[in-house]
C-alpha cells in the first residue's frame, strides 16, 4: 500500500490510480533559459524515485515531462547574451537532457511549448467560448479568474494579497489577479499568428494544454 499526502484535502491518503494498474503522472521540468542546478535535480531524483517504486509494486507507469522552450526568462537571456532565443533554449535544453541520461533517469514524452502553439491556441479558444477567458484590447487574453469558483482552492491562496500581479498589465484585467494565456507580440520577441493578432502564449497555459494532450483530462 502506497499513502501520499493529497494537497487538496490536506491529509495522508491511500493512493488509488485512475486506471487500475496504470500510473499516468505529469511532471513539470524546466524552463530552458540556464544551466540545471542541484535544486532541479532533487525534484528529478525523488520523482524518479517515487517512479521507480511503484514499477517495482507492477504499476506500469506513463512519464511525461515538459520542457519549456519559449519564456520571459529564455528571451530576456538572449537579449542580454546578443544570440536568438532559439539558440538559448537549444542549448540549455540540451544541457538538460545531459544530466538526465548521466543521472538515469528516463521519460516517456518529453514535449516542448513550441511544438505545441497550434494547440494551446485551440485551447484558449475553447476558454474564451466558455467565457472563462476574454481578449484585452492590446491582443493579449487573459484567464477571468472570477468566472471559477474554486481558485485557489488547492493552493491555499484564497486572499488577493497573496498572488503576484503582473503590474505591466494590470490596467487591461478586468480582476488584477487574472493572468495571461496569450501575450501581445512585443517588438524584438518571437511571436505566432493567432485570431487575437500575432504574440506567443503566455507561461500558465502551456502545461495544461500538454499534459492534457498526451495525458487526457484526468491523470493520477
Amino acid at each position: 500500500m502506497l499513502r501520499i499526502y493529497n494537497t487538496l484535502t490536506r491529509r495522508v491518503e491511500e493512493f488509488t490510480p485512475l486506471t487500475p494498474g496504470i500510473v499516468k503522472s505529469y511532471f513539470c521540468g524546466p524552463t530552458v533559459y540556464d544551466y540545471t542546478h542541484l535544486g532541479h535535480v532533487r525534484a528529478y531524483v525523488a520523482f524518479d524515485f517515487i517512479k521507480r517504486y511503484m514499477m517495482l509494486k507492477g504499476y506500469d507507469f506513463i512519464h511525461v515531462q515538459n520542457i519549456t522552450d519559449l519564456d520571459d526568462k529564455i528571451i530576456k537571456r538572449a537579449r542580454d547574451e546578443g544570440k536568438s532565443w532559439r539558440e538559448i533554449a537549444d542549448y540549455y535544453t540540451r544541457d538538460y537532457l545531459e544530466v538526465l541520461k548521466a543521472l538515469n533517469i528516463e521519460v516517456n514524452i518529453h514535449p516542448r511549448v513550441t511544438d505545441h502553439i497550434k494547440e494551446i491556441i485551440g485551447f484558449i479558444e475553447r476558454l474564451i467560448d466558455k467565457g472563462y477567458a476574454y481578449v484585452a484590447p492590446s491582443g493579449s487574453v487573459y484567464f477571468d479568474v472570477s468566472t471559477f469558483s474554486d481558485y485557489g482552492k488547492l493552493s491555499g491562496r484564497r486572499r488577493a494579497e497573496e498572488w503576484r500581479q503582473e503590474e505591466e498589465f494590470l490596467a487591461e484585467k478586468k480582476n488584477p489577479f487574472d493572468f495571461a494565456l496569450w501575450k501581445a507580440a512585443k517588438p524584438g520577441e518571437p511571436w505566432w499568428e493567432s485570431p487575437w493578432g500575432r504574440g506567443r502564449p503566455g507561461w500558465h497555459i502551456e502545461c495544461s494544454v500538454m499534459s492534457t494532450r498526451y495525458l487526457g483530462t484526468q491523470f493520477d
